[in-house]
């Protein structure tokens, strides 16, 4: 059993991946062609955005973004310190400072009554991270940025196809960042980005970003990056956008069929879907004090199963200049030693599900209700 059996899915739209490579091949034009221009359109419009702009993936996105924002040495950046590196990472790398606010218990996202707090004179903007595939509460860190001048850049890397309050991750905050990484819900066979934003200026920076600087050739207005995506990446992507709805309802499907069976489980606790959101469950996690026996008891029914994430920001080596200790942040710690993520995909075979609920069981000397 794969955790996410990524040949499946790959496989399942491979006619029609193929018959996109053929017309990229045909077309001559590789990079920033129509494909690129045409997957870009459709995200925007699924998004509820008038640009989307892609990138080479979904760190390029974050960090082209704070650039072109203007964000950069001196300044200061909120964001959750339990999330993937890159999130942090992105502020880093345009010279700002990450200062990091704990999470709801809850969804394990920013909590919007801890970023107050952390604001000073050096707060530029807020970067929320819709973890697992599940939007962050977006309404209050949007009242709250408006009310404080902030900007908001959604990490929607792990969200493709969520929604808070009826309106879809992407179109919440002053522009959105997506990954295309294969194991992402929406991804292509390599990397992949996209910024998302309804702020024209802002689309018109990024994409003078991702190309050295230039809108043309030879003439360089800024410093820039190289940060394109692939024609036969927008190709791709194109070909598994079609599915991405049905791929989405799958996982809640997979994800409603663990609740229901896992419920009973005296070591296992599976935590509600926040209010006003629709999940998309690019992970499902349990959450045990017992982990350590969890996983043992997986590893012996050669069932794959994974910590996300074993250490939160706060503490990692590379942000010790940070000054931050054990009990900053005490919930996004507990859950770093708490959650289990569980082998969930929408090519995931109901019988390798019963094989994981199974061996769970079994860790408890129990048996599937």
């Amino acid at each position: 059993m794969d955790f996410i059996p990524l040949r499946r899915q790959f496989q399942s739209i491979q006619t029609e991946i193929m018959q996109q490579i053929s017309e990229v091949i045909e077309s001559g034009t590789f990079i920033l062609g129509p494909k690129v221009l045409e997957l870009e359109q459709a995200v925007a419009a699924r998004t509820e955005c008038t640009e989307a702009v892609s990138v080479a993936n979904g760190t390029d996105a974050l960090v082209l973004t704070l650039d072109a924002l203007g964000i950069g040495p001196g300044d200061e950046v909120i964001t959750t310190p339990f999330t993937f590196f890159a999130t942090a990472e992105a502020i880093s790398r345009v010279g700002a400072r990450p200062v990091f606010a704990d999470i709801d218990p809850l969804t394990c996202n920013l909590d919007p009554g801890n970023i107050e707090a952390r604001i000073t004179s050096r707060t530029k903007a807020i970067v929320p991270v819709h973890l697992f595939g599940q939007p962050a509460d977006m309404g209050p860190i949007m009242e709250l940025a408006q009310r404080r001048g902030l900007f908001v850049v959604e990490d929607a890397c792990q969200a493709f196809g969520a929604e808070y309050g009826g309106k879809p991750v992407g179109s919440w905050g002053h522009a959105a960042c997506f990954s295309f990484f294969p194991t992402k819900n929406l991804g292509t066979l390599g990397d992949g980005g996209v910024v998302t934003t309804s702020d024209r200026q802002l689309a018109r920076t990024i994409r003078l970003l991702r190309h050295h600087g230039s809108t043309r050739k030879y003439f360089h207005s800024r410093i820039g990056y190289n940060s394109r995506l692939d024609e036969l990446h927008a190709g791709i992507l194109l070909a598994a956008l079609t599915h991405i709805d049905d791929w989405n309802a799958e996982r809640r499907r997979l994800a409603e069929r663990y609740r229901e069976r896992l419920r009973d489980h005296p070591w296992i606790e599976i935590a509600p879907v926040g209010a006003n959101r629709t999940h998309v469950y690019h992970l499902f996690n349990i959450r045990s004090d017992r982990r350590a026996d969890l996983q043992e008891a997986l590893d012996r029914a050669n069932v794959p199963a994974g910590v996300y994430y074993p250490l939160p920001l706060h503490l990692q080596e590379a942000y010790a200049d940070l000054g931050c200790r054990i009990g900053d942040f005490p919930v996004a710690e507990a859950m770093s030693e708490r959650l289990l993520a569980l082998p969930l995909s929408p090519f995931l075979l109901e019988i390798e599900q019963d094989a994981v609920i199974r061996a769970l069981y079994d860790a408890a000397g129990g048996e599937p209700s």
